[in-house]
């Protein structure tokens, strides 16, 4: 009995992809234009046929067609009769479309928090000093339970951090004005690329990338990436907060006999470029690991240079479509490329990696005893769904008859720091305001009692006419009293 596999290709066999060994990773790799897409919407087909769910970033728009069955062009039967493949047929494969945005698919958000300080860093660009101001951020915001959701709490809490900066110095170190001030420009150009509609609530559930059908296919989550690819840094973390996600929340399962989720990971030298190397480490050894949780990664890319040694020391399964050799790196990067392969002693695999035509490819996948094959030159297989974009009016009804719909099209704004924060301010600007105003009233008590009463020019008047009565009463009855008495 035959492992359960993806037909690629054929060459002088049948090159399959064993389901088995699929969660060791792959790369799909070649110059603009040589198929590489093609090869990645075939993949995506039996991965989903087989009950195993996809993401793919369609970064181009042409990976939008998987949704819709295909048409029995004339190049296509051709194809599958020039390589046998009798059983070929026409069929959409279930899908979900997803967008940062939010206007070609479904939101895909997350919170602050989720993030977390290390990829936030990457993301804004950090210096090494802000994102050590970052992390303390992220610090006082677990000891005083400010829950980090959107920009604008992570907005307020910096500003917070400001203003208690010489509070906090002895508990976390200095906290420079110029750092904080830094982090908070950089939040501004983080927005201005969109990153404000990646955060916040609802937050994405990673098991909605992992749903089947009722028949039991996989469902194809495409990204529409054409808008996000102009945000590189965006892009990349994420897709690297992705795989950390699935890496943290899914139980090991060591080898299934089929993966429980595949990703695709399009233009992914952007997941690598400056990247500092503690970023690298981590990427290297979240691919390492995360496919005993049984998820493959399969990196798209133009030229296999892009991806680290490291990672691509990982990559079981490959094709290799067409390099050009013009320039010493392009010449390098056949070199290498053709380096990874068990060769086949039938040809030269470096020249055959700058002869293939379009929809060609070198293959090389690993066997059912976990083997590399010898590296075949394969004609890539037709693909079953439709080749190129859909409309919008077709993106959209799919968008609203998706199981996910409603789930996440509204934003909600719960109570978090930006609002707990500012009941603070106004607490403090209240404590402030009420302070001043019983400082004042004390200073007014005090120069009270040192003042003595003035006497106005009426109350002379009075006193003195009162004075000056008394005196006359006072000698009219003394004149009378001794006027009254008779000298004896």
């Amino acid at each position: 009995m035959s492992e359960p596999s993806i037909f690629i290709g054929q060459s002088e066999k049948r090159e399959e992809l064993y389901l088995a060994l699929a969660n060791r990773h792959g790369l799909v790799t070649g110059a603009t234009g040589t198929g590489k897409t093609v090869t990645l919407q075939i993949m995506a087909e039996g991965f989903c046929n087989a009950g195993v769910p996809v993401f793919a970033a369609d970064v181009k728009g042409d990976l939008s067609g998987i949704s819709c069955a295909g048409e029995p062009k004339d190049f296509l039967l051709e194809r599958a009769a020039k390589m046998g493949f009798d059983d070929y047929g026409f069929e959409a494969v279930p899908t979900i479309f997803w967008d940062l945005f939010g206007e070609q698919g479904h939101p895909i958000r997350t919170t602050i928090t989720d993030m977390g300080p290390l990829m936030l860093s990457r993301l804004m660009g950090l210096s090494e000093a802000q994102e050590g101001a970052l992390n303390i951020a992220f610090r006082l915001a677990d000891k005083e339970g400010l829950a980090l959701l959107d920009l604008k709490d992570l907005r307020a809490l910096l500003k917070e951090l400001g203003e208690r900066g010489k509070e906090l110095t002895t508990e976390y170190g200095n906290l420079a004005a110029p750092t904080i001030g830094a982090i908070q420009r950089r939040l501004v150009v983080l927005e201005e690329q969109g990153g404000g509609n990646f955060f916040g609530e609802p937050a994405l559930d990673i098991k909605d990338f992992m749903r089947t059908t009722l028949n039991g296919k996989g469902y194809m989550n495409v990204l529409a990436a054409d808008k996000l690819i102009n945000a590189p840094q965006l892009y990349a973390t994420f897709l690297l907060w992705m795989m950390s996600e699935l890496f943290e929340k899914m139980p090991e399962v060591g080898d299934p006999e089929k993966p429980r989720m595949v990703f695709f990971f399009d233009e992914a030298h952007l997941l690598f470029s400056e990247a500092p190397p503690g970023l690298v480490q981590k990427i290297e050894q979240t691919v390492k690991l995360i496919r005993s949780k049984g998820i493959g990664i399969y990196f798209v890319t133009q030229n296999p240079l892009d991806v680290p040694e490291s990672v691509l020391a990982q990559m079981g399964n490959r094709v290799q479509h067409a390099l050009r050799a013009y320039t010493p790196r392009e010449q390098k990067a056949v070199a290498t490329a053709a380096s990874t392969f068990r060769p086949n002693p039938a040809f030269k695999t470096e020249e055959a990696i700058t002869q293939l035509g379009k929809g060609e490819a070198l293959v090389s996948v690993l066997d059912p005893k976990g083997v590399p094959t010898m590296v075949e030159r394969t004609m890539i297989r037709p693909p079953s769904s439709r080749m190129g974009p859909i409309t919008p009016d077709e993106r959209q009804k799919i968008v609203k008859n998706s199981p996910v719909y409603g789930n996440y099209e509204q934003a909600e704004d719960r109570e978090s720091a930006y609002e707990i924060l500012m009941k603070r301010a106004e607490q403090r600007s209240a404590a402030a305001e009420q302070d001043k105003a019983d400082k004042a009233a004390e200073k007014q008590a005090r120069t009270e009692a040192r003042t003595p009463t003035r006497e106005t020019a009426t109350d002379r008047f009075v006193k003195n006419m009162a004075s000056t009565a008394g005196r006359q009463i006072g000698n009219m009855l003394i004149r009378g009293i001794l006027g009254g008495l008779k000298w004896k």
